[in-house]
């Protein structure tokens, strides 16, 4: 349904350090990778093992193991030791809703994030509702994310958060 390359463009460039939680087994997770080049990483977290397999097989047939860093989450927490104000860009696609605890998700996300850095927060339209949407921004500013852009993303409610 999305184009990786064109939602990630703006935002993902050679050298930085990308969080991706839930990233399934990567659809946009081999961009990413592809865009911070050698220099760069991609952290992706995921509370399912089988998905981190599937994708570090991917990783690895496409030559980018070594630009992406597996961990695996568990249901109420993310494992993001050693990443305090080191992300650059954070990409929640289709996975917030499906949280139990949202303010627990952007309070770990905006401490790991770096002055300036972004999240681009993606929601299928058909599953969150504006109200719920409205909601989860709402939760993100308490965060301490504040609302900078609203993108165009197909069949998505999608907003671009800045971390001051």
């Amino acid at each position: 349904m999305q184009n990786p390359s064109e939602m990630v463009a703006p935002h993902v460039r050679d050298g930085m350090t990308v969080l991706e939680p839930g990233p399934g087994m990567g659809f946009f997770t081999l961009e990413m990778a592809r865009r911070v080049g050698p220099s760069g990483r991609v952290v992706a977290v995921d509370i399912q093992p089988r998905m981190l397999a599937a994708l570090d097989r991917r990783a690895r047939k496409a030559g980018l193991a070594d630009r992406i860093e597996l961990r695996l989450a568990q249901p109420d927490s993310m494992p993001l030791d050693g990443l305090d104000g080191a992300v650059d860009f954070v990409l929640a696609c289709f996975m917030v809703h499906e949280l139990p605890n949202q303010a627990r998700f952007f309070s770990q996300v905006a401490a790991a994030m770096t002055p300036g850095g972004s999240l681009l927060l993606v929601e299928p339209a058909g599953h969150v509702k504006p109200p719920d949407f409205d909601e989860e921004l709402k939760v993100a500013a308490d965060a301490g994310l504040v609302l900078a852009g609203r993108p165009s993303i197909g069949h998505s409610r999608a907003a671009l958060l800045k971390k001051a």
